[in-house]
């Protein structure tokens, strides 16, 4: 029995959940109100308690083992769960969270009419989106950090559940008046020595166009870095370059889209924790994008 009291003690939990948060023990100390020493303590009594290490170190970065990805989630649920007991014992109204992981052309050009649906018939639910990658946004969900998760992910964490919603081809987008803009399909070798305009170093999307342009020519000029797809498709529009982008993506005035086949497609995935017992918002949140059409969703967005 000594081994498990000390599992469910609420201070050790919110230590825990505010180092996973930050992975950085000054600034995790000061959102619980407690000294550094005091908060690396009680963490390491936590991993003592349960018999595995919570986190190591990756170079000068701290992150959570597997064992601590599992503690994080249960330690958010047994926090939550407590405080709605304590509300309900004191009958107080409490307003039911549900917080969503996506990337930003998610939230832009696929989810919108699904969010928008929620907010109008949920009043005493708040929405809390996350912006995050599909790889991150499947880590939030592991990790307890968000209810339901939708990004492109090839390979699905085996704690979570998967649902296809969307496949689109990935396109190269260009001003209306580039040289390209007549074609109906676009080709990898059609792309050399074309000026790029791309996400910055480091993101997942930069690495993938790098991989499928390795073999071109160098263009004739450096890449632009453009962070966040609204920017790329708007330098692109403009004809400074050209820009690859997935096809539900929705194209500035003056900008057109072709698909290029050898790219392939993408799928989004609409992802939450295998055997997690989400809130019955963030249940009826997962239904309304199960729901969702995703022929409808990208038609508004398609290259003409």
């Amino acid at each position: 029995m000594s081994s498990v009291v000390p599992i469910l003690d609420g201070e050790l939990l919110r230590a825990f959940v505010a180092f996973a948060d930050a992975l950085n023990f000054t600034r995790a100390a000061r959102v619980v109100g407690l000294s550094q020493p005091a908060l690396f303590e009680r963490i390491a009594r936590l991993g003592q308690e349960v018999g595995a290490a919570l986190y190591e170190r990756e170079g000068r970065q701290l992150r959570l083992t597997d064992a601590g990805v599992r503690v994080a989630a249960f330690a958010r649920e047994e926090l939550a769960r407590t405080q709605d007991f304590l509300a309900e014992l004191r009958g107080e109204a409490r307003r039911e969270r549900v917080v969503l992981a996506a990337g930003e052309g998610a939230y832009l050009y696929l989810l919108g009419p699904a969010l928008r649906a929620f907010a109008r018939d949920e009043p005493d639910a708040t929405l809390c989106p996350l912006t995050r990658g599909g790889p991150d946004a499947a880590e939030a969900v592991r990790e307890g950090a968000a209810h339901l998760a939708v990004g492109v992910v090839d390979l699905v964490p085996e704690e979570l559940v998967a649902r296809d919603l969307l496949r689109t081809p990935l396109c190269v987008a260009m001003s209306a008046g580039h040289r390209l803009a007549r074609r109906r399909r676009v080709r990898l070798a059609d792309l050399a020595g074309e000026r790029l305009v791309l996400a910055p170093p480091g993101q997942s999307h930069r690495a993938f166009v790098g991989r499928a342009l390795a073999g071109l020519p160098d263009a004739a000029a450096p890449p632009i870095e453009a962070d966040g797809w609204p920017l790329m498709l708007h330098l692109a529009g403009l004809g400074l370059g050209v820009a690859v982008v997935n096809g539900i993506c929705g194209l500035p005035r003056g900008a057109v889209a072709r698909p290029v086949p050898e790219l392939g497609h993408v799928t989004y995935r609409l992802m939450w924790r295998r055997g997690a017992t989400l809130p019955p918002a963030a249940s009826r949140l997962r239904d309304r994008l199960l729901a969702l059409d995703g022929r409808t969703a990208s038609r508004a967005a398609r290259p003409t």
